[in-house]
């Protein structure tokens, strides 16, 4: 049966267009957009930042991939009976967007987004058919922007394997140079390999390029997994060129040459080699394979017949699950925008440039300014970095505290990540347990880490304050921060940090003590500068 006939046949059987499908599941995705509407501006406001600029394209790909995905199931010509794991999806998709309304995190909300689509297409199609879809689907996540924890901890490991494999390429060239963490020191001048310049700006494009590929990719499953999974380690290679390539500039040239050929090399440079080496790396799989065809043979690249596939949405039919779909998404959409939201919860607290000068019997310092640009990264609300001192202690400990008014517009950052971005080494990290004086706050737990640059060495003690609870995992801040915006809508949080030199004479046990006293005078402070419940 043609399209044209089982269209016609589809329409005669259907009493008037509001009980045709299409119209059902337009409904459904205008309500859909409504509802996960939070989620939808997160990814428009993630899609201005360069690592993430390429996420307008994901959803056109992912139509194209479904159009060609359409083109090899056959027409459903009988009854659909199993859009029941359709169903299922689609319970979890909206009950995760609304936790993420509720608690304010965005990003759950574009998440669930995805889990949508795929549910619609499950209850659209049936089980049978729509299982076939799942490539154009998880080609969404791509769109998505990485959870911040986890950005930083990619950006920064990337950073190290760029900065070393670029050293490396300079040394092969006889260029002195030397590493200290992610500066690269070349006597005279010194490169810092920023977090812009980490790689991520051409890995992600990359990654979703290298999954149409291989989906594209008509060969062995190992030869696919291959072309996805190389994406990554080709971006760093190509990064780390760069890398050697701007030290040769200012080793040859001075500095004054470096941004003209930062900003040709960052942009269509990086990514058009990068797609070359995937297409040479696909050439040598395809010339190891007994079939001896070409590339492009190797890759299905006819785009024939998909205006016509497009139009077998139209045949979409009604359905008890897809019109209870478009209806509770209907009403959980209105009933989201017309209740009133709570209003902002304004915190009660004294701002760090009132923090005294006398800590117990410790002496606190000036407030010392950040650099401009660690401002920009860290995006704290407020913040506190100063010298403490006591007289019979030879050796300052540093004070550094960094707090989030609303930590969807900003958050923190852990020294697991910025300590190595800035030279030192962490030589080992564990979790201690911490009693504060009576009347201070109950025992807790923070991270405890000896880090080292060099002969240089340092003990540092961190961790996170979360509305009176105080934790060394990020993990559990994080529920305490969803469990305090449901309960009282508060979304502050912070982070605090001490640090002191570990003298060349010194014992471990001496440098503990010292932290140990000066986080004991801290801790009756803290109260006025991050308030608890």
């Amino acid at each position: 049966m043609s399209i044209t006939s089982h269209h016609s046949e589809v329409t005669r059987s259907s009493n008037g267009f509001f009980h045709l499908g299409i119209f059902w599941l337009i409904v459904a995705t205008i309500a859909a957009g409504f509802f996960f509407w939070d989620g939808i501006a997160e990814l428009l406001k993630a899609w201005k930042l360069p690592e993430y600029s390429h996420g307008p394209l994901i959803p056109v790909l992912s139509g194209l991939l479904f159009l060609r995905q359409l083109k090899t199931v056959p027409i459903n010509d009988g009854p659909v009976s199993d859009r029941w794991p359709g169903v299922v999806l689609l319970i979890i998709a909206v009950a995760l967007g609304f936790a993420g309304n509720m608690i304010e995190i965005r990003d759950i909300v574009a998440y669930a987004l995805i889990l949508w689509v795929g549910a619609i297409l499950l209850i659209s199609f049936g089980w049978k058919t729509g299982k076939h879809f799942w490539p154009p689907v998880v080609h969404l996540v791509y769109m998505l922007p990485l959870p911040a924890a986890l950005y930083y901890g990619v950006s920064t490991y990337l950073q190290g394997i760029s900065s070393e494999l670029g050293v490396y390429f300079l040394q092969l060239l006889r260029v002195p140079v030397y590493l200290e963490g992610n500066i690269i020191d070349l006597g005279v001048y010194k490169l810092q390999v920023a977090e812009a310049c980490s790689g991520l700006r051409y890995l992600f494009p990359i990654l979703s390029f290298s999954y149409i590929f291989a989906v594209l990719y008509q060969g062995p499953m190992w030869h696919k997994a291959v072309l996805l999974v190389s994406a990554a380690p080709i971006t760093v290679f190509m990064n780390s060129v760069r890398i050697a390539i701007a030290g040769i500039i200012v080793n040859n040239y001075g500095l004054s040459h470096l941004e003209g050929f930062s900003h040709f090399f960052e942009g269509w440079v990086i990514f058009v080699s990068c797609v070359l080496i995937l297409f040479a790396l696909a050439w040598v799989m395809v010339k190891l394979r007994r079939d001896r065809i070409g590339l492009i043979q190797a890759l299905d690249l006819d785009t024939d017949g998909l205006g016509t596939q497009a139009k077998r949405i139209l045949l979409i039919r009604p359905s008890r699950a897809l019109i209870t779909a478009a209806a509770v998404v209907s009403v959980l959409a209105v009933a989201w925008h017309s209740v009133p939201k709570r209003d902002a919860v304004t915190i009660d607290r004294d701002p760090f440039v009132l923090f005294p000068a006398q800590a117990g019997d410790w002496t606190t310092g000036r407030q010392i300014s950040l650099d401009p640009e660690i401002e920009k990264i860290l995006r704290a609300h407020d913040y506190l970095s100063l010298s403490m001192r006591k007289p019979t202690v030879e050796e300052p400990v540093e004070l550094f505290i960094a707090w989030y008014e609303n930590q969807n517009q900003g958050g923190v950052h852990s020294p697991e990540f910025c300590l190595p971005g800035a030279g030192w080494e962490i030589a080992k990290l564990e979790q201690i347990e911490a009693t504060p004086a009576t009347g201070y706050g109950e025992p807790f737990s923070l991270n405890r880490a000896v880090v080292q640059k060099g002969v240089n060495r340092m003990l540092v003690y961190y961790w996170y304050e979360q509305q009176g609870e105080r934790t060394a995992s990020m993990f559990n801040a994080k529920l305490q921060l969803m469990m305090g915006t449901l309960t009282n809508g508060r979304n502050d949080s912070a982070i605090v940090r001490l640090i002191t030199d570990i003298g060349p004479k010194e014992s471990i046990a001496d440098v503990d003590a010292r932290l140990q006293d000066s986080m004991q005078s801290v801790l009756t402070k803290l109260p006025r500068f991050i308030p608890g419940i």
